[in-house]
């Protein structure tokens, strides 16, 4: 009962919840002051909500269009050096304000957009000047609705927030996934490095689509028809009812859950249900908080491609596991740190097998870029078609993240990929085969 009422103490903490991002466990740190302008912002809106897209028909056979099509190039890299203007930060920020829809457009063709050599970075000012200079709107962090991650500068409305820097956490392998809490999910983010970790600490990204080709027909399949399903918290406290009389303990066991459930749906901005588990820590009573089903994989909400949107890497307890062997127990140190532990289930609740976990994470693996940054560097990406993670580090690490609901033309790169699906469905119905006549360019 003891544990019972610590669980309830930090219920009432949105920081016990762990939602669908592994990246709230952090430390607030300092980094270059901003100008006194800059400070006063207003509180950003909300993370946007999440974009499903409509329902696939044949999974079976977009897939293999995609491996038939080919894909883009993957994350270039943009470097202030090649382009002639590495020390000179006016110079970065009129490349940003003469380039900022190209660069866009190249995000959404090639998912990310890798920015090395620019000074301007360095700095959190200069990290927001890039991100305003290129059109990017920001929006709060998606874990706003249920726990407050700190910001870089230590100011309540600062757009930009600590990336997963704590000394704690250094041999936590963060894996990969996109980032969405509940039914919010930002549309894009910025990765910025102010200072890199002495050893590791590299930042990961993943392309979605290359998931999607990659993984074999039947487990996209299966897991498409069947959705998927996160554990987002555990609550290992309730041992104490196996040591009532055997007459109370379902009543005690209802009772609990319905008070639980009552508490936790209060404080998120959607449903979880509260299931009861016999496996936990120190084999104990646990009653574990999963999410509503979703699909593993969403059409783009700007082109319409099929991308991978399945957090399994980093949220799959079988995996974390496993990772542990490599580098070490995770440090979980604290209470709200003991409940912040999830899993993935399919949508109806099956679990998944080792075989279907291993393919994933050796899909996964197989298509991860470590991206080692150094001071300044960032990496803008589409949070719907890359994936991120971290690597382990050891020494101090200072990186920050952005995270924006849209930018300035994303209608506009909508209607024309509207545009572009019209014209190729009507080149498919010509008969006797058709040929543009002409070279379609988008207009920007």
């Amino acid at each position: 009962m003891v544990r019972f009422l610590a669980f309830a103490a930090l219920v009432a903490s949105t920081s016990a919840f762990a939602p669908s991002s592994p990246h709230f466990v952090t430390s607030p740190s300092r980094s270059a002051p901003l100008a006194a302008a800059a400070l006063e912002t207003a509180e950003p809106p909300l993370s946007p909500l999440t974009k499903w897209g409509d329902q696939i028909t044949d999974i079976t056979n977009l897939q293999q269009k995609v491996r038939s099509d080919g894909l883009p190039e993957f994350a270039p890299t943009i470097s202030a050096a090649k382009l002639g203007i590495a020390g000179d930060e006016a110079a970065q920020l009129k490349y940003f304000q003469d380039n900022a829809m190209e660069i866009k457009t190249k995000m959404e063709e090639s998912a990310a957009v890798v920015f090395r050599d620019f000074d301007l970075m360095k700095s959190q000012e200069g990290f927001q000047q890039m991100y305003q200079a290129i059109g990017m709107n920001p929006c709060l962090d998606p874990l706003h609705s249920v726990s407050a991650r700190p910001t870089v500068d230590g100011k309540k409305n600062s757009p930009v927030y600590e990336a997963v820097n704590k000394e704690s956490r250094k041999n936590f392998f963060i894996g990969m996934h996109n980032e969405f809490v509940g039914t919010r999910a930002p549309r894009a983010a910025a990765f910025v490095c102010f200072k890199a970790a002495e050893t590791g600490g590299e930042f990961l990204i993943a392309d979605g689509r290359r998931m999607f080709r990659d993984l074999s027909p039947e487990l996209v399949q299966e897991l498409y028809q069947r959705s998927i399903r996160y554990s987002v918290m555990e609550l290992p406290f309730f041992g104490w009812i196996d040591n009532l009389p055997e007459p109370v303990q379902n009543p005690a066991q209802g009772a609990v859950r319905g008070l639980v459930s009552a508490a936790i749906n209060a404080k998120v901005d959607f449903s979880v249900e509260m299931l009861w588990g016999e496996a936990g820590y120190d084999n104990t009573k646990m009653l574990q908080a999963r999410a509503p089903s979703q699909p593993p994989i969403v059409l783009h909400p700007v082109t319409g491609e099929p991308t991978w949107f399945c957090n399994v890497h980093s949220h799959s307890s079988k995996l974390r596991k496993d990772r542990e062997s490599i580098y070490g127990a995770e440090r979980f140190e604290d209470g709200a740190s003991q409940i912040n532990k999830s899993d993935m289930f399919f949508g109806d609740d099956g679990e998944l097998n080792e075989a279907q976990l291993k393919e994933m994470d050796d899909v996964t693996m197989k298509n991860v870029q470590f991206v080692k940054m150094t001071e300044g560097d960032v990496v803008l990406l589409d949070n719907y078609k890359c994936m991120h993670g971290r690597n382990v580090f050891d020494g101090t690490r200072k990186h920050g993240v952005a995270w924006f609901g849209g930018w300035e033309g994303e209608e506009e790169m909508k209607a024309n990929e509207d545009l572009l699906k019209t014209v190729r469905q009507g080149a498919k119905q010509e008969q006797g085969g058709f040929k543009m006549p002409f070279e379609f360019k988008m207009p920007f």
